[in-house]
């Protein structure tokens, strides 16, 4: 009976691992840059130059958060969230809501996800965060 209940604990968390699989954290990365920023091997042109329409949805649609932009150190960051997949547009579709999320996560197709930074003031930008869906 015993090696039962070790069998399924196993189990339980290798189903737990597989949750997990398909999230890519991209914050280390992020520090990198910054860290290059700061020491003047990078410049601010090269890592402030947000494409138009992240601006447009950054300022329309973002979800603000607490972290100051670690470039500017004007303006709060904002998040934005990005889909790309089957039968949706090549640039990607903007998701607005959690909800929208998880009626794409029904469907029998794969989706990544795309959670991104921004800051409003400076440009800046930064992928956070991949997930399959």
């Amino acid at each position: 009976m015993p090696r039962k209940q070790a069998q399924k604990k196993q189990r339980t968390e290798a189903e737990d691992f597989d949750q997990h699989l398909g999230e890519i954290d991209h914050r280390l990365t992020r520090r990198a840059v910054i860290q290059n920023f700061r020491r003047g091997i990078i410049s601010q042109d090269s890592i402030c130059d947000a494409h138009p329409e992240l601006l447009r949805v950054a300022r329309n649609f973002g979800r603000t958060t607490r972290v100051k932009c670690p470039i500017c150190v004007q303006d709060h960051l904002v998040t934005v969230t990005y889909l790309f997949g089957p039968r949706l547009p090549r640039h990607g579709k903007f998701i607005a809501t959690r909800a929208e999320i998880e009626q794409f996560a029904r469907r029998p197709e794969h989706f990544t996800g795309y959670l991104i930074e921004v800051c409003r003031g400076c440009s800046w930008h930064h992928l956070l965060k991949t997930r399959d869906i």
